[in-house]
């Protein structure tokens, strides 16, 4: 089983109009509900991937009764209410704009604690974790390094997407699998590079602080991935329109996949599925799903180099 946590939920709206213009009014052709947040939509695609997933994290208790109906779930109930993200999805060209409720404060002193004793409970039955998303209010950013580090120390492969002080306190924890976006690497680094080498440089000295990989998501430009191993950059000869709303946590659950399998990891092939299967999420309107057949298909035309790092 691999595991996901979810500290900051939703509900994932999606309205889909003909062409989102600023300032005028918008007639909606279809609305779109589901529960979301970043380890809800890696549990899904897990699933999609035929890898059995549960998730856990925060919630409350309407948000997690909709969630048992459609996965395995075991929550903390911790949330008085679950924030909303709204997604509006143009259909003349597949363009997404997204807006993200902050969420509601836990207000339970004893939350975190609970979540980080539920988690090391499941610990002999993962062969994975993943961790991300962002925090609600009253959790206290060493919560992700905390779980990250026991899970570590259980021989449990662990990936934290999260953000902000708890990105640089995860970053921290030897053995970590790391999956930042552009923005989030500048927020461990201080810098903004542009180029994939420029990006494996960056990203090196995590690595060699105790970080047991780097795989830096950029949008339509690919991924790039350090690990001790070496460095390597990934992407599609052409990227795909549409929705890039979940295609981060697809990246992650392939990755996870690949590292809860048997055996040492080969880190190009596990890339180049990574970048197959994001943008096999960007075809699909809504986060949490994947384009099965079309992820087989561009996996070959995927471009893999391998990066210097000096």
């Amino acid at each position: 089983m691999i595991l996901t946590v979810t500290m900051n939920p939703a509900y994932d709206m999606t309205y889909r109009v003909e062409r989102f213009e600023r300032g005028r009014p918008h007639r909606v052709r279809s609305v779109e509900q589901r529960i979301g947040g970043e380890g809800i939509n890696v549990t899904r695609v897990l699933n999609q991937l035929g890898r059995y997933a549960r998730a856990t994290g925060f919630s409350d208790h309407a948000f997690a009764a909709a969630a048992e109906l459609e996965l395995p779930v075991d929550f903390v109930h911790a949330l008085p209410w679950v924030r909303r993200t709204v997604v509006v999805s143009e259909s003349d060209d597949g363009t997404a704009t997204a807006l993200a409720e902050p969420g509601a404060r836990v207000t339970n002193p004893h939350a975190g604690d609970q979540l980080a004793v539920r988690v090391a409970g499941l610990l002999p039955d993962i062969g994975g974790l993943v961790i991300s998303g962002s925090l609600p209010g009253g959790i206290d950013a060493s919560l992700p390094a905390a779980i990250a580090d026991t899970a570590i120390a259980a021989g449990v492969p662990t990936i934290c997407d999260v953000e902000d002080e708890a990105l640089r306190l995860v970053a921290k924890v030897p053995g970590v699998v790391l999956m930042p976006n552009r923005s989030e690497l500048r927020t461990l680094t201080g810098q903004e590079p542009a180029t994939p080498r420029e990006v494996a440089r960056c990203a090196r000295p995590l690595v060699e602080s105790g970080v047991r990989a780097v795989v830096v998501t950029r949008g339509a430009q690919g991924m790039v991935a350090v690990t001790r191993e070496g460095a390597w950059t990934a992407g599609l000869p052409r990227p795909l329109a549409g929705n890039p709303t979940g295609a981060g946590d697809s990246a992650a659950a392939a990755v996870i996949s690949a590292l809860a399998a048997p055996g040492a990891p080969d880190w190009p092939a596990i890339l180049v599925d990574a970048v197959a299967t994001a943008a096999a999420a960007v075809v699909i309107p809504v986060a949490g799903e994947i384009d099965r057949s079309l992820r087989t298909q561009l996996a070959p035309t995927v471009r893999i180099d391998e990066l210097p790092l000096t």
